[in-house]
């Protein structure tokens, strides 16, 4: 029995019921009979979706995979788990915030890239593929993970109004094609990753225009200084 907050459930149970998830059930069971450690743990593949509701998802961040080293993932994309110092492309989402929102941003220097408050403030924080193996970055990717989110957006798409998507990447950019642009508002740039922030990640200014179409619509902004469990 997949343990899955309700509304996320309800949603996406015809999902847990098709044969592609059947057959991802078994790449990973085969994976970790093989000996491979498998992040992030098996209780927070779900993470995202069990700490923003469907009914409170404002906002939706899209990563491409877990972290593939020992401590990190956690099921939110992007974030770490508390303790764990910033990788780099969180860091530089955070550089992002502190030239966007002023000065008073996030603090670089305290170490902390756990974005838990983000989640309970309605920012969905999904990865494409849920899962990955140790030391392997991508090694889950076409196994159906991709299926199973591309039905989370379509149900977010559907269910929700007036929710911004964020999408960092040629990759997560492919989401887009699940997106209501009539009903939702799709903001896109270079993916984060020092490879690529510099090519217009940087100053993209995401964050405050997140909020001010949520403002225009009625809805909280989202505080994005606020970092931690």
């Amino acid at each position: 029995m997949v343990q899955l907050e309700s509304s996320w459930l309800e949603a996406l149970q015809g999902e847990f019921d098709a044969s592609y998830m059947a057959e991802l059930r078994a790449f990973l069971v085969a994976r970790k009979q093989r000996g491979e450690v498998i992040y992030p743990k098996g209780d927070e593949y779900f993470a995202a979706l069990n700490a923003t509701p469907l009914p409170a998802v404002k906002v939706v961040i899209l990563g491409q995979d877990p972290y593939h080293g020992p401590g990190q993932a956690h099921g939110l994309c992007f974030s770490v788990r508390p303790g764990i110092s910033p990788p780099p492309s969180l860091q530089n989402i955070f550089k992002e915030i502190r030239e966007d929102l002023g000065s008073d941003g996030v603090d670089l220097a305290s170490g902390n890239g756990c974005l838990n408050t983000w989640a309970r403030q309605g920012v969905l924080l999904l990865n494409s593929v849920l899962t990955v193996s140790h030391g392997q970055a991508a090694s889950h990717q076409g196994q159906g993970w991709e299926r199973f989110t591309d039905a989370v957006i379509a149900a977010v798409n559907q269910q929700c109004e007036h929710v911004v998507f964020v999408l960092w990447g040629s990759y997560a950019q492919k989401k887009a094609a699940f997106v209501d642009s009539e009903r939702h508002c799709i903001l896109t740039a270079p993916h984060p990753s020092p490879l690529s922030a510099h090519r217009g990640f940087f100053g993209c200014r995401h964050f405050s225009k997140a909020n001010h179409y949520l403002q225009q619509h009625g809805r909280e902004p989202v505080d994005w200084r606020q970092i931690g469990e």
